[in-house]
């Protein structure tokens, strides 16, 4: 079971950080990818990595302001997200899979149930 947090309310160029921890797990070897929804649009892929974050890859829409990241001691990895704008306003979701990373949301067959991320100007 996947359990997303840190959703909140920032301003606009804020930072803001999610986490994402697998519980029943004792390891973290599993495919990572992060997804969003933003109220009246299609779910979108934001981000995903190996299961070591060696390798990620991005949207275009987020490159170079959001980061993945694995935490080695508590196997909960971590979405840091940098230089908000009003349109990364959506519930976030974590997933993970066994498989290759990447944007085919088939790939994932654990999800968590969401966290709120507004951005306000």
């Amino acid at each position: 079971q996947l359990v997303e947090s840190g959703g909140g309310l920032v301003q606009v160029g804020g930072p803001l950080r999610l986490s994402c921890e697998a519980s029943g797990r004792t390891d973290d070897h599993y495919t990572m990818g992060w997804f969003r929804q933003a109220p009246g649009r299609d779910g979108e892929y934001v981000a995903s990595s190996c299961w070591s974050a060696a390798y990620t890859d991005y949207a275009d829409s987020v490159r170079g302001r959001f980061t993945l990241t694995r935490y080695i001691t508590n196997h909960t990895k971590y979405l840091q997200k940098n230089d908000l704008k009003t349109e990364d306003t959506a519930v976030y979701y974590c997933a993970a899979g066994e498989g290759s990373y990447g944007h085919n949301a088939n790939t994932y067959d654990s999800w968590g149930r969401g966290t709120q991320v507004t951005v306000s100007s």
